[in-house]
């Protein structure tokens, strides 16, 4: 699903009408990628799909931000802890929502002169 610019999303109403979605304060919409399904540890264990990994912290692409959001800009990706966030559903997609302080670190495409690592 596109990422309009405005960060409006758009969502049926029991009336069947579009109504514009706008994040607010410091939150942050983000999607994370479809399970790839079974995947190795770096030893060749076998993991399956269904396995749930504790305090594992996750990755995911901002999809839209509030207007009080300072860091973090749509199209980045983020880290952050599932446990952090509340899930959402717009338009038959599955998104979640977290504050800009729970993100863990930021991957993204802009040279701004940050001290972050290269991942």
């Amino acid at each position: 699903m596109a990422v309009a610019p405005s960060s409006h999303r758009g969502d049926k109403s029991p009336g069947g009408v579009k109504q514009p979605i706008t994040m607010v304060n410091d939150r942050v919409l983000v999607q994370v990628p479809d399970p790839e399904g079974e995947r190795r540890s770096r030893a060749g264990i076998l993991i399956p799909a269904t396995a749930q990994l504790t305090r594992r912290l996750t990755w995911a692409e901002v999809a839209a931000t509030g207007p009080n959001v300072r860091t973090v800009k749509v199209g980045d990706k983020v880290l952050f802890n599932r446990d952090d966030c509340f899930e959402v559903e717009v338009q038959g997609e599955d998104y979640l929502i977290l504050r800009e302080r729970d993100v863990q670190a930021l991957a993204t495409e802009r040279l701004d002169g940050g001290t972050g690592l290269y991942l």
